[in-house]
């Protein structure tokens, strides 16, 4: 990590709070998130995230789906000159707010 907090090149970041951006991934991968763990989500909300510099961007988010319910994504965002389409690479489900998001 730089003295700014960035992350390096392929280590996690530290927990940032969701922005718009995550919330764009999010609705993004929604319908896979739904197919891939055969849930219906109440809510899809993003409360938090850490992301992993690679050949793009990994975003790990944890992600509201009820009333003390929560799942965790993990995104992959190819780099622009690549091309691709964002991807829901893998979820976790069961989760709680205390857990911790890390690299799955």
């Amino acid at each position: 990590m730089d003295t700014k907090g960035s992350p390096c090149l392929g280590g996690l970041s530290d927990l940032k709070v969701a922005d718009s951006k995550t919330l764009v991934l999010c609705n993004a991968v929604k319908l896979q998130a739904q197919q891939m763990s055969g849930m219906n989500f109440e809510m899809f909300s993003p409360i938090n995230y850490k992301d992993q510099v690679v050949s793009g961007t990994n975003y790990f988010i944890k992600v509201k789906v009820g009333e003390g319910e929560y799942v965790h994504l993990s995104i992959f965002e190819p780099l622009l000159c690549a091309g691709g389409a964002i991807q829901l690479s893998s979820i976790q489900t069961s989760k709680t707010f205390e857990e911790e998001i890390e690299y799955f």
